[in-house]
């Protein structure tokens, strides 16, 4: 039996900045690595695939233990507090001269990756087809499933 070409199937949940950016990190460098790649996004993740969304991402300090600039919950929910968040997120990625997400989005597309809504999701969330980025294939949980019951690694963020 041929040997057949290693897959990564990458479930997506969150619509939050640093989701995204592990999410298409992680499925640029498998596609990088000639992997078949495949990112479902579900529920919130659905933010990531709105058009026009993809470098509006927030990061939210609220109950974020892993925030390096340690704030209380009740100064986070605080009106401006998750714009102060993902500026400071930011700012540390332009420094270290990060892909910003969209460079990500369109480096996953042209490395072939599989970008797959959710399709229960977006019909109990109110969304359309049109409201997403070009080149998204909606489908079910079945489609995420096949794909990913050929021997592929998995991870969901």
């Amino acid at each position: 039996m041929p040997d057949e070409k290693k897959r990564l199937a990458i479930i997506c949940l969150h619509g939050s900045l640093d989701v995204a950016f592990a999410t298409f990190v992680l499925a640029t460098a498998g596609a990088a690595m000639e992997m078949e790649t495949a990112v479902y996004f579900a529920f919130y993740g659905l933010e990531v695939l709105k058009k026009g969304k993809i470098n509006k991402l927030k990061v939210s300090p609220l109950a974020n233990p892993a925030m390096p600039v340690k704030i209380p919950n009740v100064v986070a929910m605080l009106p401006g507090m998750t714009a102060a968040a993902t500026a400071m997120m930011k700012s540390w990625m332009k420094k270290s001269r990060v892909a910003t997400l969209g460079e990500l989005l369109d480096m996953a597309r042209e490395l072939g990756v599989k970008l797959i809504a959710c399709q229960m999701s977006m019909e109990v969330m109110g969304i359309k087809k049109e409201d997403l980025i070009d080149g998204v294939e909606i489908g079910g949980a079945a489609t995420f499933l096949e794909f990913a019951s050929h021997n592929a690694i998995t991870l969901t963020f």
